[in-house]
């Protein structure tokens, strides 16, 4: 048992060594105390979903995409999944040498409801090593196009939850820069005429699209912010639940969009026809 405050109990302190968030000698500094703070308040979004997705007969499935040191994968392990006798973890990351670290880190602790695949996002979706159907899909800083993998994921696993955290969305601030002045009127251009504001709008731009994509899928969706997460300036956090409401007006204003900033070019990006019906797993 930890003598940290700040530390949840049961909290394994030998993974907090290894993701660096306690000092060797087990001691938290003012960057690892911010870092920690950031972890719980990730995990406080996180926990209800994955209560509301675990009952007597089954665990929680959960793939997180783009892993990296499968960071979110080994917390929301330790505290949730830790001494159960169900579920599991699944970490997807494109660079081999993250995945054995992990697979090692995993041994080492004892974790063995996680599992490791060396995959994009994209090609994820047909592997045979991923159920059928999966809980939660979780993306944290999954850059450019693999946050929309993501959502492509969960809509063909019928994810019941997403939890994402989007990055580095530079497409569409690219393709608006093809199109400025040429598929709408000069003052509505002023809003991203600046290259700086090209990028920024073009980031939030394609965020409300992702937010409209699951909504017309029939997704309840949430955007909010993680707090304690000031020095990125990627912390919007999107949450979106399946309780197959209506989608054929989010639909329409999708394709409005797309077609008001002359988009087409990236409306297969957001627009799959394919049917989404999560229901109980």
């Amino acid at each position: 048992m930890s003598n940290i405050p700040e530390i949840k109990p049961g909290q394994s302190l030998e993974l907090l060594k290894e993701l660096h968030i306690l000092t060797r000698d087990g001691k938290l500094n003012q960057d690892t105390r911010r870092k920690l703070k950031q972890v719980y308040h990730l995990y406080q979004f996180i926990e209800p979903l994955l209560k509301d997705t675990t009952d007597d007969s089954k665990g929680s499935v959960l793939v997180d995409h783009g892993a990296g040191k499968s960071y979110l994968g080994f917390i929301l392990y330790d505290l949730f999944f830790k001494g159960k006798d169900k579920g599991q973890v699944i970490g997807i990351e494109f660079r081999p040498e993250l995945i054995q670290k992990s697979k090692d880190l995993a041994n080492k602790l004892g974790f063995h409801k996680m599992k490791f695949l060396n995959d994009t996002v994209a090609n994820s979706i047909s592997s045979s090593e991923i159920p059928a159907r999966v809980d939660i899909v979780t993306a944290l800083h999954a850059c450019d196009s693999a946050t929309d993998d993501a959502i492509k994921f969960g809509l063909e696993k019928k994810a019941k939850y997403m939890v994402l955290v989007p990055c580095c969305q530079a497409e569409l601030a690219g393709v608006l820069r093809k199109v400025k002045g040429k598929s709408m009127g000069k003052t509505l251009t002023e809003i991203f005429r600046h290259p700086i504001h090209t990028r920024e709008f073009g980031s939030h731009l394609t965020n409300v699209l992702r937010c409209l994509e699951l909504e017309s899928k029939g997704y309840q969706v949430t955007v909010t912010e993680l707090i304690g997460w000031e020095h990125s300036m990627k912390n919007e956090l999107i949450i979106a639940e399946y309780k197959n409401l209506p989608g054929e007006h989010a639909r329409k204003r999708l394709e409005a969009i797309i077609h008001e900033f002359g988009l087409e070019e990236m409306k297969e990006r957001f627009i799959q026809d394919r049917s989404v019906i999560p229901g109980p797993g």
